[in-house]
C-alpha cells in the first residue's frame, strides 16, 4: 500500500477525479451523456429565453461543430467565434465516423487524456523548478481544467498543449514548440499570451533568428484560418465572447468596476459582496501580486522568462471585458493561464508563500456541485 502511494502522482488525481466526476454527472441525468454537453433548448430548438428556453453552456458548441461543421452555425451563438476554437470539435467529428452518439465520449476522453497530461507537464517543470510536483494540483483542479472536463469544454488540449509548447521551449526544441504553440491557438485563442511571453523572450535576447521563424511557424495557421472563417462565416473569430458578450475592457479594470456601477442601487451592496469573494481571493490578489513581482524584477533587473509569462497575463487582466468578470465560471476558465504563470514564477523565485496561496484555487472546483 506504501509503495502504491510512493507512486501516486498528481496528474493521476486530476485525472481520476475528472473522469469521476463526469461519470457521476452522467449517472445522475439517466446515464445520458449529453449530459456533459450541456444543451440549451435556445440553440438546439430555437426557443426563445421569453418562452423559457434554456440557454446551456459553451460545450454544446464543440457538440454542434463536431456533428456536423456543415449545419453547426445555425445552432451556434457567434459561428465565427466559436469555429476558430476547431481543434477539439474537429479531433471528435474525424474520431465519431459519423456515429454522433460517440461524440460526448470522445469529448470526455480528449478532456481526461489532456488534463492528466498538462498536469504532468506542469509537474515535471515544477520539479526542474525545484518545487513540490504536489502544486500542479493547484492547475489539475480547479473549476476551469477539472470543470471544464465536466463541461466539455476546450480548456484541458489547450492548455495541455500550450503546456507541451513551454516544456519544448525551455528544452529548447523550438520548431515543436511553436508547433504545439500553434494548435494551442486553434484550440483557444487567449493561450496566445504564452508564445506571446516566449516570442518577447526571445527578442529580449536578441535571438532574432530563432524569434521570427518562431513567431510566424506559431501564428499562420491561427491566421489562415481566421481567413478561411471569413471567407465561409463573414466574420473573423477573435472577439470578447459569444452571445451577450461585452467588449474588453479600454480603462483598467473596468470590467470589475462595472460590476458595481451597472446594477440597480437596491442590490449594489448584495453584489460587491458576492462578487468581492468570488473574484478578491481568485482573481484580483493573484493579478495584483504579479503586478507587483513584475515591477520588483524589472526594477532590480532580474527579468526571466517565467517573468514576462506573468507580464502577459497580469497585463491583459486590466482589460477584461465585464461580461467575462461577472459570469465566475467563466472568470475562472480565463485565468488559467495567469495560474500556470504565477504557479511557475513562484517555483523559480522559491516563493513558497505564493505556491502555498496558489492551492487556494482548488476550491474553485467547488463550483461543480452547480453544474450536476
Amino acid at each position: 500500500m506504501l509503495q502504491l502511494l510512493q507512486k501516486l502522482r498528481p496528474w493521476m488525481i486530476a485525472a481520476f477525479l475528472s473522469l469521476a466526476v463526469s461519470l457521476v454527472i452522467i449517472v445522475i441525468n439517466g446515464n445520458d451523456p449529453l449530459a456533459l454537453v450541456t444543451i440549451g433548448t435556445q440553440f438546439s430548438e430555437g426557443i426563445p429565453e421569453e418562452q423559457n428556453g434554456t440557454e446551456g453552456y459553451d460545450g454544446q458548441f464543440n457538440y454542434y461543430i463536431a456533428r456536423d461543421p456543415s449545419t453547426a452555425a445555425q445552432y451556434i451563438d457567434v459561428p465565427a467565434y466559436r469555429f476558430q476554437r476547431i481543434l477539439m470539435p474537429g479531433i471528435a467529428w474525424v474520431l465519431s465516423f459519423g456515429n454522433v452518439a460517440l461524440i460526448p465520449w470522445i469529448f470526455l476522453f480528449i478532456g481526461v487524456l489532456s488534463l492528466a497530461a498538462g498536469t504532468a507537464i506542469l509537474e515535471d517543470l515544477l520539479v526542474q523548478l525545484g518545487a513540490s510536483r504536489w502544486y500542479a494540483l493547484t492547475y489539475g483542479l480547479t473549476i476551469g481544467t477539472l470543470g471544464a472536463v465536466r463541461l466539455s469544454l476546450s480548456e484541458p488540449l489547450a492548455y495541455a498543449l500550450a503546456l507541451g509548447g513551454i516544456w519544448l521551449f525551455l528544452h529548447p526544441r523550438w520548431w515543436l514548440s511553436a508547433i504545439a504553440f500553434a494548435l494551442a491557438l486553434l484550440t483557444r485563442e487567449t493561450t496566445i499570451l504564452i508564445p506571446l511571453a516566449c516570442g518577447i523572450y526571445l527578442l529580449t535576447q536578441r535571438n532574432w533568428k530563432i524569434a521570427i521563424p518562431f513567431g510566424l511557424l506559431t501564428l499562420i495557421p491561427f491566421v489562415v484560418w481566421q481567413l478561411i472563417l471569413y471567407m465561409y462565416l463573414g466574420q473573423f473569430g477573435i472577439g470578447s465572447g459569444g452571445a451577450k458578450a461585452t467588449g474588453f475592457e479600454i480603462i483598467p479594470f473596468m470590467g470589475v468596476i462595472r460590476i458595481v456601477t451597472d446594477v440597480p442601487a437596491e442590490i449594489r451592496l448584495r453584489m460587491v459582496l458576492i462578487f468581492g469573494s468570488l473574484l478578491l481571493p481568485f482573481v484580483l490578489i493573484p493579478t495584483f501580486w504579479g503586478l507587483w513581482r513584475c515591477i520588483q524584477d524589472f526594477l532590480k533587473g532580474t527579468v526571466s522568462f517565467y517573468t514576462w509569462l506573468l507580464v502577459t497575463h497580469v497585463v491583459i487582466m486590466f482589460f477584461v471585458p465585464f461580461s467575462t468578470y461577472r459570469e465566475p465560471i467563466g472568470i475562472y476558465r480565463f485565468i488559467v493561464g495567469l495560474q500556470i504563470a504565477i504557479i511557475l514564477y513562484a517555483a523559480e523565485r522559491h516563493q513558497k508563500r505564493a505556491l502555498l496561496y496558489s492551492t487556494l484555487w482548488i476550491i474553485t472546483s467547488f463550483f461543480l456541485f452547480s453544474l450536476a
